[in-house]
C-alpha cells in the first residue's frame, strides 16, 4: 500500500482508505492511473479503457469509475474522442484583483467571449442586494471566461447604466471590466463574496463546454466604490476541475 510516505503534499494521509482498511477496487486502479498521469505529463493521451483494464486486470467498468473521478478532479480532460492529461488548476486569488490579473500571474493568456450585453430596469431582488434603486436602468454583461482559449467559466456582471452609460459603445468585451472602470475614474473600495458549489444549468454547461454533471464553483460578489456606494453585482461560475482559490490570512489580536 502506498500510504502515507509517498502521499502528495496536502493529500489526506489515508486518502481513500475506509476505516475497515479495505480499499475499493476502483480506487486502487485510480491511484495507479494517477501515478501514470504524473509520468505522462500535461497533454499526453492516456491508454484506452480496454488497455487499462487489461493492464490492471480489472473490468472496464472499474476503470471507467476511476477515470470519472480523475476527470471530476481535473487530473484528466476530454479532448476530441479521447482523454488526455490536464494541466495544473488555475489558482485564482480571492481579492479585488481581476480575473485577467489572476490568470496572467500564472503565465496563461486570459480572454473573454461576449455572450450578451443588454439593459433592463433593476429588479427588486437586485436592488435589495446591491443598494441600487429599483427600476433604474442596469447593464447585464455576460461573458465566457477563457484561459489560453480554453473555456473555463461564465461571468455575469450587473452595473447601473448611470455609472457607465457608454458601455455598449466604448468597452471591449475581451478586456478587463475593472480596467475599464479605472479608466473612467471609478475605484473599488470593498466587496462581499460568497462561494458555493453548484451544478451548471444545461445552458451554462453548453456555453462553458462541460458536461452538466461537472461540479462548478460559484462566486457571488457585491462591490462598492471608494465612497461606499453600490458599484456592481457579479455572478461567476468557474469549472471545478480547472480552478482553485487562494487567499492570505493574517493574525489579528483580540483586544
Amino acid at each position: 500500500m502506498d500510504y502515507p510516505n509517498d502521499q502528495a503534499p496536502g493529500a489526506p494521509v489515508r486518502s481513500g482508505i475506509p476505516e475497515h482498511g479495505r480499499v475499493p477496487k476502483y480506487y486502487a486502479v485510480k491511484a495507479r492511473i494517477d501515478r501514470l498521469v504524473d509520468d505522462l505529463g500535461e497533454g499526453a493521451p492516456i491508454p484506452t479503457e480496454r488497455d487499462l483494464a487489461e493492464r490492471y486486470e480489472v473490468a472496464r467498468e472499474t476503470v471507467r469509475q476511476a477515470l470519472r473521478e480523475l476527470l471530476l478532479e481535473g487530473k484528466l480532460r476530454r479532448q476530441g474522442r479521447g482523454t488526455v492529461v490536464a494541466g495544473p488548476k488555475l489558482a485564482q486569488p480571492l481579492s479585488l484583483a481581476s480575473y485577467t490579473e489572476g490568470v496572467r500571474r500564472q503565465g496563461r493568456t486570459p480572454g473573454r467571449s461576449l455572450v450578451t450585453l443588454d439593459r433592463f430596469p433593476c429588479p427588486g431582488a437586485l436592488a435589495a442586494e446591491t443598494g441600487l434603486t429599483r427600476g433604474e436602468p442596469v447593464w447585464h454583461l455576460e461573458r465566457v471566461l477563457l484561459a489560453d482559449d480554453e473555456r473555463v467559466g461564465l461571468e455575469s456582471t450587473y452595473v447601473a447604466l448611470a455609472r457607465v452609460p457608454d458601455l455598449d459603445r466604448d468597452f471591449d468585451p475581451d478586456s478587463s471590466f475593472y480596467a475599464y472602470l479605472d479608466r473612467h475614474g471609478i475605484g473599488f473600495g470593498s466587496a462581499d463574496e460568497r462561494i458555493e458549489t453548484v451544478l451548471a444549468t444545461p445552458r451554462e454547461a453548453l456555453l462553458i463546454g462541460t458536461p452538466p454533471a461537472l461540479p462548478m464553483l460559484l462566486i457571488h460578489r457585491v462591490s462598492r466604490d471608494t465612497d461606499g456606494g453600490p458599484l456592481e453585482r457579479v455572478r461567476t461560475l468557474y469549472r471545478g476541475d480547472r480552478f482553485s482559490f487562494t487567499t492570505h490570512l493574517g493574525h489579528h489580536s483580540h483586544r
